[in-house]
């Protein structure tokens, strides 16, 4: 499913951000206000960041523009050398297949499918032959420590185990990117917090760039950095040693 390494090289070169955001606003029909105002920063590859905000602050609205899946009114976006902004709708589609992860706070699985139906999802899209999506989706699922649930639907697992089945399907195509919208929302304390440590366990393990959207200080302080979001406005913290930033793909 991936592209040769080669190809991978030139699209998301070393020595620079892997994402790289300027003067990226955004302004809903419904809203007076702008949802994103003049943002501007960069992350780098393999880095962990969180972006901590208040409900209706601009968290979500980002990492859907950082996405592709809604257009900025003014700004640029960079991904390794691409232009996301500047993108059609089918460029983008093959970007988030096969680049971008994505984790909700509402699970998002089909009732009416298994662990393992509902992980492989992504990759009957993206035309892998069944066996092989079948044989990817029970890898991810051991991955995330589902191993046994293949066939658990929905209804028969806890919102912990359905969360961390969201996670294997956003992690079975390989991406670079990960973005995480407050993922531990519809969780206990508890559940919530081991959520936070598999996703940070599978950021090192697999390289990915994670992005954490987050309202909770405790969750944002596991992170190498946080970005502070407040009625659409950035503020970046001076972030911390980053020892688990990858240079190398």
């Amino acid at each position: 499913m991936n592209m040769n390494k080669a190809r991978l090289a030139a699209m998301f070169p070393t020595g620079s951000p892997l994402i790289t955001v300027r003067n990226l606003s955004k302004r809903y029909a419904t809203s007076q206000a702008p949802a994103l105002r003049q943002v501007t920063f960069g992350i780098g590859r393999g880095e962990f960041v969180a972006l901590i905000g208040r409900s209706g602050s601009g968290k979500s609205t980002l990492l859907h523009v950082l996405a592709g899946l809604e257009p900025p009114d003014t700004g640029e976006i960079i991904i390794g050398n691409l232009h996301v902004e500047k993108m059609s709708q089918g460029r983008l589609s093959k970007l988030r297949r096969e680049y971008f992860g994505f984790v909700f706070q509402s699970f998002a699985l089909l009732p009416h499918y298994t662990a393992g139906e509902n992980v492989a999802l992504p990759l009957a899209f993206a035309g892998v032959e069944k066996k092989r999506r079948l044989n990817m989706a029970a890898f991810a699922l051991e991955q995330v420590g589902l191993g046994d649930l293949f066939q658990r639907r929905p209804d028969q697992m806890s919102g912990g185990q359905q969360q961390r089945t969201a996670i294997a399907r956003a992690l079975v195509g390989g991406p670079q990117i990960l973005l995480a919208d407050e993922p531990t929302g519809n969780l206990d304390s508890q559940t919530g917090g081991e959520i936070i440590g598999l996703l940070k366990h599978l950021q090192k393990k697999r390289r990915l760039t994670l992005i954490l959207a987050t309202h909770d200080l405790q969750i944002a302080s596991l992170a190498q950095r946080t970005l502070e979001i407040s009625d659409g406005i950035i503020r970046q913290s001076p972030g911390k040693e980053n020892k688990n930033s990858e240079n190398d793909l």
